[in-house]
């Protein structure tokens, strides 16, 4: 491609993106924008990654304890976002409510709002002929490196198998495909490979029924059980909260920073039902599981709710990315993004934890496809490892474990939109969205069952959502070739 005077030679790339979710599809629209050639290589039946529900788990395999899991949806059926959509839509498509058949128009959808919405966001860029569904990808790994005359630089090997058509199941005899590219992006997310807690006894001698939040769907097969609910985490509540409803007693065993004024109401809502209480210490083969503060009781079930560990068990770098820290950290990346001494042909989109979706993947994404087109520079790879280094130490410093490297948005919120200034020219995510996102916490902090259904909103807010609302009628317009009329106020719908 021509430049101008000064101006760089862009290039393009051939580029694979591992898979096709929320992380995915925007890495593939940026990288596209950007002149690059892009395959997307997703193991399930449609697009969505952890959006699209999956009712079926693996008996087999309830605590997820073997990688990769063979059912990777992590979604359970009641789940709603608990962010409000008109904060978390893409920057130029943005997330509205839609009255069609089986669309959810509300403020805080259910789940699969959520699929719909990316659905409606591959046809609108027309991602889908890129996209290779029932695709698993074997194994990533460093080919022939690729020489021009300005440096030679690493070319992947990506081998994949097709799952057979209409199965659940991959062909063992199926031959195997193997593709060179010139740049690999990981987008494969971090909720589909459950952690397990190390410091309970008994786990492995436990015959009772027990599994990882991964596993758990609808609460119906609980009917009537003593259930205990290990986390007092969004999914370890909303679970719990779930069970209530069939369960004979519902035990909720979590640290002591739990006991928020959301809880209390919790607890007050489904008392009868209902208990709150420490860490376990043992579960004993009789069927007591034993707490910290030395109480017990007899349980049917165990359900862990505690998180996800990240995985990349198809990744082969020699070592020069490891997962680390009983799975809680990728490294070394630059920026969560890039492995120095793999950059910028190897790169992460969606490593961050606690950051604004899908605008933080958007900014991610961008910079990637600007870094390998040659519009942006990295730093040299001593200067990136030095980063790397002098940010974990910083942190260190100031106390915070090392569990959560990856944790931005929790830890220095500041940093999210400094980053998106820094590498990248999005539109910064507007005031008005920030301040809803974070009244949306607050509100959720304080009544975790029905912050979802209030509109408390701001006199900024609230001007944010109308000129919000009319650029969806403008779109609307477009679209449809209507004339615009003022979008009706359905704030006291919470929508």
């Amino acid at each position: 491609m021509a430049a101008g005077d000064g101006e760089p030679v862009l290039q393009s790339k051939s580029v694979c993106v591992v898979g096709g979710g929320m992380a995915g599809l925007a890495a593939a629209r940026e990288l596209r924008r950007e002149g690059h050639a892009v395959t997307v290589m997703e193991q399930s039946s449609d697009v969505g990654g952890q959006w699209l529900y999956d009712p079926r788990t693996d008996v087999e395999d309830p605590l997820g304890a073997v990688a990769p899991v063979r059912v990777p949806s992590s979604i359970y059926s009641c789940l709603r976002l608990i962010s409000p959509r008109e904060a978390i839509g893409f920057s130029d498509f943005q997330f509205l409510p839609s009255q069609g058949a089986g669309r959810d128009p509300r403020r805080f959808p259910g789940h699969r709002e959520m699929h719909c919405y990316l659905q409606d966001f591959c046809d609108a860029f027309g991602l889908m002929d890129a996209v290779r569904l029932n695709t698993r990808v074997l194994r990533v790994a460093l080919a022939a490196m690729s020489t021009s005359k300005a440096k030679a630089t690493h070319r992947w090997a990506v081998r994949s198998v097709r799952r057979l058509h209409g199965t659940d199941e991959y062909d063992d005899d199926a031959e195997e495909d193997e593709e060179l590219f010139d740049a690999v992006v990981v987008a494969t997310g971090h909720y589909a490979q459950p952690m397990l807690p190390s410091g309970i006894q008994g786990m492995g001698e436990w015959r009772r029924r027990q599994l990882h939040s991964h596993s758990y769907r609808t609460p119906e097969p609980f009917r009537g059980e003593a259930m205990v609910v290990v986390g007092g985490g969004d999914s370890g509540k909303d679970i719990a909260l779930d069970l209530c409803h069939v369960a004979r007693e519902v035990h909720l065993a979590a640290s002591s920073e739990v006991a928020t004024p959301a809880m209390l109401r919790m607890l007050a809502n489904h008392g009868d039902v209902l208990r709150l209480h420490p860490r376990i210490r043992q579960l004993h083969a009789d069927g007591r599981v034993e707490f910290a503060d030395g109480s017990s009781v007899v349980a049917d079930t165990v359900i862990y709710c505690t998180g996800y560990a990240y995985s990349f068990p198809f990744l082969d770098t020699g070592g020069a990315v490891t997962v680390g820290d009983n799975g809680y950290v990728v490294g070394p990346l630059f920026e969560h993004v890039f492995p120095p001494s793999l950059a910028p042909t190897l790169s992460f989109v969606g490593v961050p934890r606690k950051i604004p979706i899908p605008w933080f993947l958007e900014v991610q994404a961008r910079w990637v496809a600007q870094v390998l087109s040659g519009r942006r520079e990295l730093p040299p790879e001593e200067e990136m490892l030095r980063c790397v280094e002098e940010n974990l130490c910083a942190r260190e410093a100031a106390g915070v474990p090392r569990k959560l490297t990856h944790n931005i948005g929790g830890i220095e919120p500041h940093a999210i939109f400094e980053f998106g200034e820094k590498y990248c020219d999005i539109a910064p995510l507007e005031e008005w969205k920030k301040e809803l996102m974070v009244s949306s916490v607050v509100s959720m902090m304080d009544d975790v069952e029905t912050f979802r259904d209030l509109a408390n909103d701001s006199e900024n807010v609230h001007k944010g959502l109308q000129e919000w609302r009319l650029g969806a009628a403008a779109l609307l317009k477009v679209k449809q070739n209507r004339p615009i009329t003022t979008p009706v106020d359905t704030e006291g719908d919470g929508l």
